[in-house]
């Protein structure tokens, strides 16, 4: 729905100059992840990479092979704000690694 109403969105306030676009970002390793993976390691006495890999089955696997930093969530934020991305709008962006195929 979110990114239904972002695409929306964008057509009514372009004209005016206001972008709108969307992130969506997968499994990302923050600070409350590893403190997870660390939960979960502990409790199926396991190590932090075999319960990274347990989670990541789980999500259907990440094609790269891991989650994403938050930098790299920052650094694609950083680059659709900056004047070098200033025809862009009315779009979503997903980082996921691949997890989710899309079309």
């Amino acid at each position: 729905g979110l990114i239904n109403y972002s695409k929306a969105l964008s057509k009514e306030v372009s004209p005016q100059g206001v972008r709108v676009l969307t992130v969506s970002p997968g499994w990302i390793m923050t600070t409350s992840a590893k403190r997870m993976m660390e939960r979960i390691a502990q409790s199926s006495s396991s190590t932090i990479e075999q319960a990274t890999q347990s989670v990541m089955d789980a999500l259907g696997g990440i094609p790269m092979g891991r989650p994403a930093e938050p930098e790299e969530v920052a650094e694609l934020v950083g680059f659709l704000v900056s004047p070098r991305a200033g025809y862009l709008t009315g779009t979503e962006y997903i980082i996921d690694g691949g997890t989710i195929p899309t079309i």
